[in-house]
């Protein structure tokens, strides 16, 4: 990212962020990238200690802003996402990842739920398609301040 700054206008930033996660990264660098990310109705973050560039504080409350549905979950929805996840980590190997903004925790549950059914190479598709959702939200969120 840093060969292309400055970048041309937010619209060039948000293409090229998209460009090099389809076609420059690997498998194994859409895996590192997961495992920044708090688990879906996780209460600890997974981020490493330190500041993550956009700061790590900004990162937790972005974070738990885009899981807010999450909050108004009872204790048993809480448990079926917290189940859900662990099924789907060690299944997958990864932690559940899916665009959390605007969903319920009914939402996320029947999406992680659906997607357990997948076999290894089409989930770690769709997982890196949601994390460039995350991204390309939370690129917007850098350039409107």
């Amino acid at each position: 990212m840093m060969e292309g700054f400055p970048f041309d206008s937010d619209e060039d930033l948000q293409n090229k962020a998209a460009t090099i996660w389809y076609h420059e990264c690997k498998e194994e660098d859409w895996v590192e990238a997961f495992r920044q990310h708090l688990k879906i109705g996780g209460l600890s973050p997974l981020l490493p200690e330190g500041d993550s560039g956009v700061g790590l504080a900004t990162t937790k409350a972005w974070a738990a802003a885009e899981q807010s549905g999450v909050k108004q979950a009872n204790a048993e929805m809480t448990e079926r996402l917290a189940r859900g996840n662990k099924e789907y980590e060690e299944k997958f190997g990864f932690i559940f990842i899916v665009c959390a903004t605007g969903r319920s925790a009914e939402e996320m549950l029947a999406i992680l739920e659906s997607r357990l059914i997948n076999d290894y190479d089409e989930e770690i598709k769709i997982a890196m398609s949601e994390q460039n959702k995350i991204t390309q939200i939370r690129l917007k969120k850098l350039i409107n301040g």
